[in-house]
């Protein structure tokens, strides 16, 4: 990623779905490999990836947002997908996060986490979740980073087949959190 320029976070539009649904397909192509079965990795085409996101992009539920990262020069880097938590409907929950793989570890994961938190704030969420597959080490680690700690939840979706983790953050106001870093950046 060209540091000059410039990576911003903005609301998803209907006329990024091509964009969206090739940093997912990226995402579930490259970044579940050893930890998802092949024939679950293959279960998405672009087709199926575009209907996944299509409705999502398109008419959007009333508590769901979909944030994409964007840099010029690359398009859309990440996508996040928040609302609230279905089981718990007074927390917050990202239902997705997905960064392509050329760009993992370059802080577009953060960003997005950012502008969820951020929103999450604004609609006074005080405590967001999220669900990991339970072998993704890489996830798990990123996400402890940033605050995201397993709260005993525990799931197999059928159409996966595979363990999954509960993760909760719990929310501070944004003063708290520069204050607990000395307000750097």
């Amino acid at each position: 990623m060209n540091p000059e320029a410039a990576v911003i976070v903005r609301r998803a539009q209907p006329d990024d779905l091509a964009a969206v649904s090739s940093v997912f397909l990226a995402c579930w192509r490259d970044s579940y490999v050893g930890i998802l079965p092949p024939d679950v990795i293959g279960m998405y085409d672009e087709d199926g990836v575009r209907a996944l996101w299509h409705p999502t992009l398109s008419d959007p539920p009333a508590d769901a947002v979909v944030f994409v990262a964007e840099q010029t020069g690359r398009g859309v880097l990440g996508v996040i997908r928040i609302g609230k938590d279905p089981d718990e409907p007074a927390a917050g929950h990202v239902h997705s996060l997905y960064v392509h793989p050329d760009t993992q570890g370059l802080g577009v994961g953060t960003r997005l986490l950012a502008a969820a938190d951020d929103r999450f704030r604004r609609d006074r969420v005080h405590e967001a979740t999220l669900w990991v597959f339970a072998a993704n080490a890489a996830a798990l680690g990123f996400y402890a980073r940033l605050g995201w700690h397993p709260d005993g939840g525990e799931r197999v979706e059928p159409q996966y087949g595979e363990p999954e983790l509960r993760l909760r953050r719990t929310l501070r106001d944004r003063r708290s959190d520069d204050r607990s870093d000395g307000g750097a950046a």
